[in-house]
């Protein structure tokens, strides 16, 4: 928790002002940011400071898992995070891929499970990863990445956090999770719970111990209409104890994720927290 409140200190003490032309917006941004979670002990990084919506943010990821490409698989999970960028983003409306309402081209979890080669064949990189570990094999490319610069124009945004990095010490797994890009107030704390999450599904599906989580941030920023709550709400909070995440033990396999796994096999226990702040989102 104080990892975050330390970043947004640090933008608000630090941070350079910078035109973002996708948004139009400016955003007080600083480069480099290094988190890190503790799974081992379930310490949970949910925000406390205000009010966190962490069941969208397991149900996007999960989606991510599952190579969905549609606004409405997501919401099907219980979050609406695609429904902007795949209806609202004019770039992606006007392009000729575009299949329709709802469709959000081959982003994120479509790469992750379907990369293609050159031949027209497709790689799924997240079940030779599941595959490895399961067996004890790290190869030292271990690595998920949803960044593909042959396809960009294919889909409606491009990856923030994208690429995910297993490491495995005897029993141990460990993560290290890169994102280009983090709208501080609204985008890290999903972002957050997604790596802890990650990783603490991965142990569990390959029978290893979790061990830390490594998140480090490229470029950070606070959008400009965001600083003012930012600045005189929430960090003039107090953070309260880290809560903990209960999975599921039922969940066993990566074909469990894929089909029946919903948001009831997830809880948070312990969890307080201030009262909500409405942030701007900026598509």
């Amino acid at each position: 928790m104080r990892q975050y409140l330390d970043l947004c200190q640090r933008i608000i003490d630090q941070g350079t002002w910078v035109e973002n032309e996708r948004t139009g917006k400016r955003c007080l941004t600083v480069i480099n940011a290094d988190l890190t979670y503790d799974v081992a002990n379930n310490q949970f990084p949910l925000i406390t400071t205000r009010k966190s919506y962490w069941k969208a943010a397991i149900a996007e990821f999960l989606g991510y898992i599952r190579g969905y490409d549609n606004a409405a698989d997501f919401r099907k999970l219980g979050t609406k995070t695609w429904d902007a960028n795949a209806n609202e983003n004019l770039a992606w409306l006007n392009n000729p891929v575009r299949k329709g309402t709802d469709d959000m081209g081959r982003v994120y979890g479509v790469q992750g499970r379907s990369w293609r080669k050159p031949n027209g064949e497709t790689v799924d990189q997240l079940r030779k990863i599941v595959n490895n570990l399961s067996k004890g094999i790290d190869d030292r490319g271990e690595i998920l990445t949803f960044f593909n610069p042959g396809e960009i124009d294919l889909g409606c945004l491009r990856p923030c956090m994208h690429t995910h990095t297993f490491s495995l010490l005897g029993d141990t797994l460990y993560l290290t999770s890169y994102q280009r890009s983090c709208d501080v107030p609204l985008g890290l704390n999903f972002n957050q719970i997604q790596v802890f999450t990650f990783l603490a599904l991965m142990a569990q599906i390959t029978g290893k111990k979790p061990g830390q989580a490594y998140h480090k941030i490229i470029n950070a920023h606070i959008y400009e209409d965001q600083l003012e709550l930012m600045r005189d709400v929430q960090l003039k909070r107090e953070p309260l104890p880290l809560p903990k995440l209960e999975i599921n033990p039922d969940i066993k396999t990566l074909e469990d994720l894929e089909t029946w796994v919903t948001m009831d096999d997830f809880k948070v226990i312990g969890y307080e927290c201030h009262e909500a702040i409405k942030y701007p989102f900026s598509v």
